[in-house]
């Protein structure tokens, strides 16, 4: 399969663009650059290599650098922001801090037309952060791009393959980014684009139809997309030799435990065993108000139910994970967590088992969703909201009580009607409620009363590193305040939150 590097030097864009990548139906890599060799780059086969960014300056005496035998190597090379000063530095060129060419946000480009930049018109727009700049292109290179502040926006030497840009193409401000890495992949380092979702469902059919023939597998189903999405891959591949365990904790949305129950058992035909555990996890819970403990109380909780439920199956012969790239990365490719509860606690550590299957783990959340249409899941299943592997424990603010999940769960499920049915779904990434501890005064026919105060928050992204908070029309805020403080008993107020990520979480813990 035909791959490209994304060679991570410590900044917040290597998924970002290795997911744009992806986009174009080509593989990426994130690897660290500390984690590899050039001999190790060249034996790997790729197709070619991104620097990304990064928040140093690359001539700093610690900054992130990669032995520069890899700009003689003979594979095309991109740089992107930090990715570009460093490949101008390693290859004789001058890089300066000067905060009087800083830029940061949208910039006018002026383009001259490159291999790089074909299709480009004279004049576009672009996102710059930086506060670094190219003063002198190294020898060999010829500059391609400037804007009014920045000399070398973009560069190239094309008699070794070598490109840079100092602006973020992987931006949806940057009108003609995607040509960008068009460019590079298919002009440049003569990729076909063979990274498609149905062929990489049909391959991992076939291969844990082999794999696993005739073995018991055991695969924990939390609820999520992820888990799910697994789950029929590997029963597409093996049918009934696979058991899912379904532990309800009484922390999901409101009837989404049902749901999942249905849509495996009796859409999809998934061997599924239900656990109601919502008491347990209550109990649990009862007196834990840190976000942090909830979280390690969960999990806890979660590998005990499943624990007891798998002793009942014995030994099995493989552990199915929902694992997917993103948790590889965040918590490199040793001992993964068990994904849904979202801390260290594993699953390997409690179930006997011979093997373990991670069908999912090189992909994206996105990718993760087109393979579940693939797979011929529902669509709405697919494409639910991403939600917290502690669920709605991290949306009560405060202590957890029946009385708060009550409540939340019928407010966000109020939010969520609104949005959907006014069709702003459409232009959101997530939308739900918060239940605080914040007691306010409210009027009760011409009584003053105390109730619950209700956050609605919704958020617009492309990958969760960062978040604007959305602009939902008046109208749907009107309409779902109204039937919050009207359908559900103890609530006075209702208010939107309009806090972007920084500085806020997407999560209110």
């Amino acid at each position: 399969m035909e791959k490209v590097l994304v060679l991570d030097f410590g900044g917040h864009y290597n998924q970002p663009i290795a997911r744009k990548v992806r986009e174009q139906n080509i593989y990426a890599e994130i690897v660290s650059y500390q984690k590899i060799t050039v001999d190790e780059i060249v034996a790997g086969g790729y197709k070619g290599i991104i620097f990304t960014g990064g928040p140093d300056s690359v001539f700093e005496p610690d900054a992130p650098h990669c032995d520069s035998a890899i700009l003689s190597a003979g594979i095309p090379i991109l740089g992107i922001g930090y990715g570009c000063q460093l490949i101008a530095y390693m290859a004789g060129g001058k890089v300066t801090y000067a905060s009087e060419v800083s830029e940061f946000g949208v910039t006018e480009l002026i383009s001259d037309g490159s291999e790089l930049l074909d299709g480009f018109p004279p004049v576009s727009a672009c996102w710059m952060s930086h506060r670094n700049h190219i003063k002198e292109a190294p020898l060999g290179f010829h500059v391609t791009a400037y804007t009014e502040r920045c000399p070398v926006a973009a560069m190239e030497n094309s008699n070794s393959h070598i490109y840079g840009v100092q602006f973020h193409p992987e931006m949806i401000e940057t009108e003609y980014g995607e040509l960008v890495l068009h460019n590079f992949l298919y002009s440049i380092c003569g990729c076909e684009g063979e990274w498609r979702m149905d062929r990489f469902v049909d391959d991992k059919i076939a291969q844990y139809r082999e794999r696993l023939a005739d073995k018991k597998v055991l695969l924990a189903l939390s609820g999520g997309v992820d888990s799910s999405v697994a789950a029929v891959l590997v029963h597409k591949a093996i049918g009934d030799n696979l058991t899912c365990v379904f532990v309800d904790t009484g922390l999901l949305r409101k009837n989404e435990a049902d749901m999942v129950e249905t849509t495996c058992r009796d859409i999809l035909n998934i061997n599924v065993t239900r656990v109601d555990a919502a008491d347990r996890f209550l109990s649990a819970l009862k007196g834990v108000t840190s976000p942090d403990e909830k979280r390690r109380v969960i999990s806890e909780e979660f590998n005990k139910v499943f624990e007891e439920e798998a002793k009942k199956l014995g030994k099995v012969d493989c552990l199915v994970q929902g694992t997917i790239y993103s948790d590889v990365l965040e918590r490199g490719a040793g001992d993964i967590a068990f994904t849904a509860s979202g801390d260290a606690g594993s699953l390997q550590q409690v179930v006997e088992y011979g093997e373990m299957a991670e069908p999912l783990r090189s992909l994206f959340k996105d990718e993760v969703r087109r393979a579940g249409m693939a797979l011929g899941m529902p669509e709405e299943f697919c494409y639910r909201q991403p939600f917290p592997g502690p669920g709605l424990a991290l949306r009560c603010v405060g202590e957890v009580t029946q009385e708060k999940l009550d409540i939340l769960r019928e407010a966000d499920a109020i939010f969520s009607e609104e949005v959907a049915k006014s069709g702003y779904n459409r232009f959101t990434n997530q939308y739900f409620a918060v239940v605080t501890d914040t007691d306010s005064v409210g009027l009760l026919g011409s009584e003053h009363v105390l109730g619950k105060t209700i956050v609605l928050r919704s958020v617009t992204s492309d990958d969760f590193m960062t978040a604007d908070w959305s602009r939902v029309p008046y109208e749907i805020l009107a309409t779902a305040s109204a039937r919050i403080t009207s359908e559900i008993k103890g609530i006075t107020r209702v208010v939107y939150d309009i806090t972007p990520k920084p500085p806020a979480t997407v999560e209110w813990q």
